[in-house]
């Protein structure tokens, strides 16, 4: 066996090893009730965890592409679950809400990473998955701003600490506060990361608020779209400065500033708006996109070792708590302005 055969099957081989990690960490998410641990973190811990015994040289080049290639996929197929139209209605209602968080999570971010002293890579990409919709958000943004792939290990474990206890504490606090259905799902729909959490924490209150934290969940993920095309402005500004081939005069072409993959998002979400996917092929798409995205999450967690995590320190955690407890509070604020609380 000459040697590119053999680099070519090992190349395989070790696409395969992803894919089979994400079908063990599905088949896991199942097992466990409640869908209080969503596959895609299964994907990653295992993939860390795996990474700690077994990390030979000949899986890199599988892992890179499963990582950035296969998760560009998975993003453009992410398009086939957006409805414009749906998203339109409650978003009538969550606005201000939504308007407020994300101010809270970019916004109040942008000093509080200083504090941390944390690279605006990964602070954002824990804003992202703190304001938009959790894990899926910085899988979206992170090809996008070129982050690492530990950055986006740091940025995952921080989302997934929080609403693992968030699911927990929200129906508490909920009922503490007295807050009707619709009050708490916008809440909770607002303010908690994961869309499995908002499952969750919902329909822990009440059936009632949980269809609506789960509507109001899915509005939020249409801002993956504007917020990937500010991040992919502000990083094709900062490369510019980097290579000191920036001039005054010179202005940016939007073709350059939008990812091919994210053309391809926007092209599957409007296709989906306006009918063009029928909705049995829409649920085949969606399953296959969450499925690629097990599959690169799987990747980035076999590129990650627990040394790194360590290595990180806790300034990713508290930045991730920092930021999800003042959206919590925002979020809860805005609510009781708007008189729809209780």
């Amino acid at each position: 066996m000459n040697s590119k055969v053999k680099s070519n099957l090992l190349f395989i081989l070790g696409i395969a090893i992803c894919f089979g990690v994400a079908v063990v960490s599905v088949l896991l998410e199942k097992l466990i009730p409640g869908g209080l641990l969503g596959a895609s973190i299964i994907a990653l811990f295992m993939g860390t965890l795996i990474n700690s015994f077994f990390h030979p040289a000949w899986i890199k080049p599988s892992l890179k592409f499963t990582s950035k290639k296969i998760l560009k996929l998975a993003i453009i197929l992410l398009g086939a679950s957006l409805s414009i139209g749906t998203i339109m209605n409650v978003g009538k209602m969550t606005f201000f809400v939504m308007l407020f968080t994300f101010a809270m999570c970019f916004g109040g971010g942008y000093f509080i990473r200083k504090l941390f002293g944390l690279n605006w890579k990964l602070s954002n990409l824990i804003s992202a998955g703190t304001g938009i919709c959790g894990g899926s958000a910085v899988a979206a943004l992170a090809p996008v701003i070129e982050a690492d792939d530990k950055d986006v290990a740091f940025a995952m474990s921080s989302t997934f600490i929080f609403d693992m206890i968030m699911v927990a504490v929200y129906p508490i606090m909920g009922k503490l506060l007295g807050m009707g259905d619709m009050g708490y799902g916008i809440w909770a729909g607002t303010s908690v990361n994961d869309t499995a959490s908002v499952v969750a924490s919902g329909y822990a209150f009440s059936e009632a608020a949980g269809d609506f934290a789960t509507m109001v969940k899915l509005t939020r993920t249409v801002a993956i779209i504007p917020t990937i095309l500010v991040f992919a402005y502000i990083s094709m500004r900062i490369k510019r400065k980097q290579l000191n081939t920036e001039n005054k005069g010179e202005k940016v072409k939007l073709t350059k500033i939008i990812p091919w993959f994210i053309c391809g998002f926007l092209a599957l979400a409007i296709l989906n708006s306006v009918g063009c996917i029928p909705v049995a092929a829409a649920s085949v798409i969606k399953n296959t996109s969450k499925f690629l995205m097990v599959t690169a999450l799987a990747a980035i967690g076999l590129s990650t070792s627990i040394t790194d995590f360590k290595n990180a320190g806790l300034k990713p955690m508290f930045y991730g708590v920092t930021i999800d407890t003042l959206v919590t509070l925002t979020a809860l604020a805005v609510v009781w302005c708007m008189g729809v609380m209780y």
